[in-house]
């Protein structure tokens, strides 16, 4: 069973800087890819992130960002899937040379 961790908990966890902690229950966080085609990348990167944990986060690409959702909805809230995701996807970001805007999420 997965267990519920709070917004402090997740925030407090290594590697999750790039993400901020949200009214909805989720967490968030954009990153600024400065092209659609660095963007398609790293939502092609979060798809197969996504799929070998099998949690799913929303995100959403523009010109010249994307933006990424996660909470975990057997709990409605936030989990530790939550934190291992958001880690990766940062990890992943920052191997393609893409920051997150740090006021956003």
């Amino acid at each position: 069973m997965v267990e519920q961790i709070t917004g402090e908990q997740f925030l407090a966890a290594d590697g999750v800087d790039d993400w901020r902690v949200l009214d909805s229950g989720e967490v968030g966080a954009v990153f600024d890819t400065g092209s659609f085609a660095k963007g398609v990348d790293l939502v092609s990167r979060i798809g197969a992130l996504a799929d070998a944990a099998n949690h799913h986060p929303d995100v959403d690409l523009r010109y010249p960002s994307v933006t990424v959702r996660i909470s975990t909805h057997e709990v409605g809230g936030l989990s530790e899937r939550d934190v291992a995701l958001a880690r990766e996807i940062s990890a992943a970001a920052s191997e393609l040379g893409i920051e997150a805007d740090a006021g956003s999420g």
